[in-house]
């Protein structure tokens, strides 16, 4: 890790890229930047988008590329807050700080609608998501599948219910960064953009695909929004080092799911030696990390401790999480030291 450092805090990928990427990092031949990309002539925006096109079903021309998916994120947001007089967005009580600040670079406002606890988890009410909109009436509604920091999902059908009883004006942001860790299954992705032209779907390689550094990020949009698209668009093709890696990350799928597998791994093991200590509650989580409460008083003592071994790992300061820490799911030997580390510092 660089600096001897194991970063744990930022949801970043502490195991290798996958054969096929370092092939394609290695074999690359510097003389393809001389040149632009020819395929934007044939009316693509990408090889990566025709693959992507290929890979979820959905037309090339519903699919977006941006810089990462925080590159979407911020063109949706600064797009249709900056086209009418409805400045306002939705967003999760317990979700990315950076929702917000993307909306006052342009002037706009938020709401926020409750995330309940429950024994193990939080969760969307989704009826309450349907009333708040209606009530507010925002010009965008941002949902986070899997919500960082909580680490709960939505599924298709709790999506799709949203989507048929909220305004038709009000554009809806699925914010799926972190999908894929639990299940591969992205058929719903094709019907909800099929039938819903106020629906974006995001989602990047920084995440299940481990390439945080390459910033690339992809969605897919409803039809009737070509405007957006455009908006989005690169005239001149996309970057082209960054297509030969993503085609090869996007081709590896079985190495990438092996690591999934291994950071459920990790989840058992908080579970197991965490869960039922006094002071603690281990959180589902559908994502690359966990969110795990603990008895706040051993925060110094646990801050020095990780920090005498090199490890970074979130402590909250949300309101309403503060006695919460989330960890970064990362290699075996990481997160055993995370946890031997923990129980030595209550014990």
């Amino acid at each position: 890790m660089q600096n001897d450092m194991n970063y744990l805090d930022r949801n970043e990928f502490n195991f290798n890229p996958s054969e096929k990427v370092i092939e394609a990092i290695r074999n690359f031949d510097p003389k393809t930047l001389c040149f632009y990309t020819r395929i934007y002539d044939q009316g693509k925006k990408s090889i990566i988008t025709v693959r992507l096109s290929e890979i979820y079903g959905v037309p090339e021309e519903q699919v977006l590329l941006t810089y990462g998916g925080e590159d979407l994120l911020k063109n949706a947001i600064h797009y249709y807050l900056t086209k009418d007089d409805n400045k306002k967005i939705l967003i999760p009580e317990f979700s990315w700080w950076y929702y917000n600040k993307v909306a006052g670079e342009c002037n706009g406002t938020f709401d926020m609608y409750p995330l309940h606890e429950g024994d193990d988890t939080f969760a969307y009410d989704v009826e309450e998501v349907i009333e708040y909109t209606n009530r507010i009436h925002p010009r965008m509604l941002l949902l986070a599948s899997p919500n960082n920091p909580t680490g709960n999902s939505l599924t298709y059908e709790e999506i799709a219910r949203i989507m048929e009883n909220i305004p038709d004006d009000t554009i809806v942001l699925v914010d799926e960064a972190y999908a894929c860790f639990i299940t591969n299954d992205t058929s719903y992705i094709t019907s909800l953009v099929g039938k819903y032209s106020n629906l974006i779907i995001s989602r990047t390689l920084s995440k299940f695909y481990g390439l945080p550094g390459l910033r690339c990020g992809f969605g897919f949009q409803g039809k009737g929004h070509e405007d957006f698209a455009n908006y989005t668009n690169k005239y001149l093709g996309y970057n082209r080092f960054s297509e030969a890696v993503a085609l090869a990350a996007l081709d590896s799928e079985d190495y990438y799911r092996g690591v999934a597998d291994e950071m459920e791994w990790g989840r058992q093991l908080y579970k197991k030696e965490l869960g039922n200590l006094p002071g603690f509650k281990v959180y589902k989580s559908v994502a690359n990390f966990i969110l795990i409460k603990y008895p706040i008083e051993i925060k110094e003592k646990l801050q020095q401790a990780l920090a005498d071994q090199h490890y970074k790992i979130k402590f909250m300061a949300d309101k309403g999480l503060e006695s919460c820490l989330r960890i970064t799911l990362g290699r075996k030997e990481q997160t055993q030291t995370v946890v031997d580390t923990i129980l030595r510092c209550i014990n």
